[in-house]
């Protein structure tokens, strides 16, 4: 029902709804009954935050000694607040929590906060504080509390708050209260965390037919289906003068309004001003695994290959701005010497660059490296977690494995000097392959400059998702996903379509797509090109560049 109080939202109570305001009515009538807040008791407050929502409760313990609930409050982040790190977030419910109930905790004598994240209780004595942390602290200076460790397991009021489904975009289920029969009271914590009341979960619009509801409660993008889908004289006098001269670029798929400048672009799918929407969408092709936290330029590219709407790129230049990781693991742009060109590749897979990077910290399996291996051409990637003794001869099967059964035999090897590469076995081995090995200039391995960026890169992609430092290995394959599904400033171009003349699908595409094949053919990112040659042959001109620094 929150959606209804946006700002230029038109009023359009729909079944949904409906169900949303019987469901509230249905809680207020089964919930436990609140208490009274008592002043001549001491208040204490439960706080949580997840990635979506954050909640608190204000309690007491009654004269029986029952802890009793005074009130419940909790909300969605904003898109900026999902950037946060852990830590943030966490303070971030604890100052929502002192917010809300500043009316029974300001002046209040000294009060508790129970918090599952342990670090919180020494928060306001790290010597080491963010610009954020530090406006904060001004505000908790404000209240005499005390921070308790309560383990997650044990805080379930607050999680339960704090993990609302409803809350989160990234679900597509929807939760329908199931009439208690056995007037059961001891719901079991999984229970109570998953709504408080016991739910069935069924499935609920796709992506598609959501895009297609919010066209409803958009007025412009409504009166432009209108029009297309009755083009007459009087539809069209109702739309303004500027959208009656772009009218040919609107065409409708199905219920979904796509957008071409013209006949030669890509038709992509026009996403209403719903700023939920957009943050998902956003959120599926920069924060997501598959996305890999890149560049705003690169986001952009990947983003508008598929969607449209009104200043995106200013949406998503915001949104790579705030974000929390990208600042967190990026190191700041520094110039570099200029790197002697390697003589340009002329096709795929033609030469390739080899490199080994190490100094990653020990996954499961005693990895502590990657074998790179980049097609100078196209720069497509491609990746394998390897350990520091690794040999020669495993070495040449991964190239094998990753290179050559998927690619052929390149005419050509850039590496550097490490042992591994210039070994007896490597040089007889492409000698009597016929390949030529080529090796770094002495004592200066960043003459391969293609496959060190590589290596940078992959870097800060791994510190963005890896949660602990073994579990980098894991993310690996999305790693190879997003480094090849994002444009080159080199080629304009993603490897994916230089080598396959075609953009993989990626899930928000999928979403969005309608059972009939046919109907969705004209949908950008899943389009073929005629042939994987003219792909070749449109990155050519700009091939110079790539003799010069990756940027």
């Amino acid at each position: 029902m929150s959606s209804l109080l946006k700002k230029d939202v038109a009023w359009n109570w729909r079944p949904e709804h409906q169900d949303a305001f019987d469901a509230v009515k249905k809680s207020l009538a089964s919930a436990p009954v609140l208490m009274l807040p008592d002043t001549s008791r001491p208040f204490h407050v439960v706080c949580d935050a997840s990635d979506f929502a954050i909640g608190c409760a204000l309690m007491q313990f009654d004269a029986e000694g029952r802890e009793r609930v005074v009130s419940y409050q909790s909300r969605q982040i904003q898109p900026e607040e999902k950037n946060y790190p852990v830590h943030d977030k966490e303070l971030l419910a604890m100052r929502y929590a002192l917010i809300k109930f500043r009316v029974y905790l300001l002046g209040e004598q000294t009060f508790a906060v129970y918090t599952d994240h342990a670090s919180l209780r020494t928060a306001m004595k790290s010597p080491h504080l963010s610009q954020r942390m530090a406006r904060w602290l001004s505000f908790f200076a404000e209240y005499n509390f005390v921070v308790h460790y309560k383990p997650g397991k044990n805080n379930i009021l607050a999680d339960a708050l704090s993990r609302r489904p409803d809350y989160d975009l990234r679900r597509l289920t929807r939760h329908q209260d199931i009439p208690d029969d056995d007037d059961d009271d001891d719901d079991c914590a999984t229970c109570v965390t998953l709504g408080i009341n016991a739910t069935v979960s069924s499935p609920v619009l796709p992506l598609r037919h959501q895009i297609a509801d919010a066209y409803e409660e958009d007025a412009f993008y409504a009166a432009i289906i209108r029009y297309l889908r009755n083009p007459k004289a009087d539809t069209l006098a109702k739309l303004t003068r500027p959208t009656r001269d772009a009218i040919t670029r609107y065409d409708l798929d199905g219920d979904l309004l796509t957008y071409a400048i013209d006949t030669f672009d890509t038709p992509r799918v026009v996403i209403p001003a719903d700023d939920d929407l957009r943050a998902r969408l956003v959120h599926e092709y920069h924060d997501a695994p598959a996305g890999g936290h890149l560049a705003r330029e690169k986001t952009f590219a990947a983003l508008s290959r598929d969607f449209f709407w009104p200043r995106m790129y200013k949406w998503i230049r915001k949104w790579v701005r705030s974000c929390e990781i990208c600042k967190r693991v990026k190191p700041a742009a520094s110039k570099q010497s200029p790197l002697r060109p390697q003589p340009i590749a002329t096709s795929a897979w033609r030469s390739v660059g080899m490199d080994f990077n190490f100094g990653l910290p020990r996954d499961a399996e005693g990895r502590t490296g990657v074998l790179v291996f980049v097609d100078r051409f196209s720069k497509m990637v491609h990746l394998a977690p390897v350990a520091a003794e690794v040999t020669a001869d495993e070495s040449a099967e991964l190239f094998l494995d990753l290179v050559f059964r998927h690619h052929g035999l390149p005419e050509s090897i850039v590496s550097d000097r490490d042992p591994r590469f210039t070994s007896a076995f490597w040089t007889r081995l492409f000698a009597l392959l016929g390949t030529r090995l080529l090796m770094s200039t002495a004592a200066h391995p960043e003459t391969d400059g293609q496959t060190e960026r590589v290596n940078r890169v992959l870097e800060d992609v791994l510190r963005s998702y890896a949660t602990s430092f073994a579990s980098w290995s894991s993310f690996l394959p999305m790693a190879e996903f997003a480094l090849n599904n994002s444009t080159h400033a080199s080629t304009g171009l993603t490897p994916f379509f230089v080598n396959n003349a075609r953009h993989p699908r990626v899930p928000a595409l999928l979403a969005v797509r309608s059972s009939n094949a046919a109907a969705v053919s004209t949908l950008g990112g899943g389009g073929l090109a005629p042939t994987s040659k003219s792909a070749q042959d449109s990155s050519e001109p700009p091939l110079p560049q790539s003799a010069k620094p990756s940027t």
